[in-house]
Parts: C-alpha cells; structure tokens; sequence
C-alpha cells in the first residue's frame, strides 16, 4: 500500500494545486520514484490511497501499467482517514496477506525486497537515524524488537510490513496509526530495524529542493 492521502500542509503552497505525491523531483514525480523501487524489488500489486486532489493521482498513474504495476485505489473523504484509518479502510482490497506499506513522500535507497518475507510478528518496522526535525525518534530498538520506551530511539522510516491482524477489530473511520502499534508493541509483536542507507521525508519546499540536489 502507498500512502498518498495527506493534504500535505507543510508543503504549501505547492500542494495547493497538486498533490504532494505529484510534485516533482529529479524529473518525476515522488510517487513515481516509490512505484519505481517497489516494481524494481518485485513488488507490482499496489493500492494507493488517496484524498486531497486525488482524481489528479488516479489521472496520472491510471491502472499502474505504463510503470509496470497493477494499482487499485482506494478513495477516502475530505480531510483523509490517517494512516490507521486508511489502512483499515483499504483491508478489503489489501486482502488477507501480508503486506508492504509506504509512504507516498519517502524517497529512500532501501531495498523493499527485504519485506517480502511475512513478518514473524504482526508488524516489522523500518527506522532510521533522527532527522534533525525530530530529534527525540519515535521508537527503541532491541534485539530486533521494537519497544515503545526506554535507550536510544529512532525515527519511523514510513516503510513497514504488516499482517492484516495487527488492524482486526479496529473500527471504519479517521485514526492514526501510532496507537495501533503502540498496542502491538506492548504484545510484544512488533520487529524492526535499523537502515542507514539514503532516506528523504519530502515534508517541505526545503526537503524537496534538498532531495532535488542530491539526485543530481
């Protein structure tokens, strides 16, 4: 699942007009480079959620088959669902698998291919060094599980697998997706681990310009 629902209020005023996930860096759009490294990884199944001008990212990808992909979408109301809520709002056409989930604004070298191998637990979480924006990270590290608190933490990355029970039983509408892995992280059931490679949340003007720079 891509992640390209948000109205992107940090990125004002050039999502005013387009989504954040078609703006465009290195000569493409952001969302274009994710497909890109999921199709490269093997991954062609695709849902992509989406709100805010989001006929405009229907137009633009249409059925996912000039980039060699097969995506479905999944329409969500004025003002989007969150990440949870869009999720839960797309399990129907997710199916019962396990399955990869990203967002539309992350730029990054990892490779997907890593993720598709079903998670042990019932999510497995890619994280980062803290960006300078966020300096405190979300999450701790340990032994290949996640915890919620306690030693150094990192930052979410915005990749992740998931198996469809971590959201059973988590009803339709907005919500967000950090009490839903708190949840499972006090279970216990929550991997992840630590990538250093290249890794760009695209949030602002600036992170565009700066993610433009480094592609060249």
């Amino acid at each position: 699942m891509v992640l390209a629902a948000g109205r992107g209020e940090r990125m004002r005023p050039l999502s005013d007009r387009r989504p954040k996930p078609l703006l465009e860096v290195g000569g493409r759009p952001l969302i274009e480079h994710c497909i890109e490294r999921l199709v490269d990884a093997g991954i062609r199944e695709m849902v992509i959620n989406h709100a805010w001008l989001g006929n405009r990212i229907v137009e633009a990808l249409g059925d996912g088959r000039r980039l060699g992909a097969a995506i479905r979408y999944s329409a969500e109301p004025e003002g989007a669902l969150d990440v949870g809520g869009a999720i839960v709002e797309a399990l129907p056409l997710l199916g019962a698998q396990p399955f990869i989930a990203v967002n539309a604004d992350v730029w990054s070298e990892y490779p997907f291919g890593r993720l598709l191998s079903a998670p042990r637990r019932l999510a497995h979480l890619v994280l980062v060094d803290n960006p300078l924006w966020h300096p405190k990270g979300d999450f701790h590290l340990g032994a290949g599980r996640v915890g919620a608190g306690g030693g150094p933490r990192l930052t979410f990355s915005g990749i992740a697998a998931y198996r469809v029970e971590l959201f059973a039983g988590y009803p339709p509408g907005r919500q967000a997706l950090r009490p839903i892995l708190e949840t499972a992280i006090e279970g216990g059931e929550v991997s992840g681990e630590h990538y250093r490679g290249r890794w760009f949340n695209v949030g602002t003007p600036a992170e565009l310009s700066a993610l433009g720079k480094a592609l060249c």
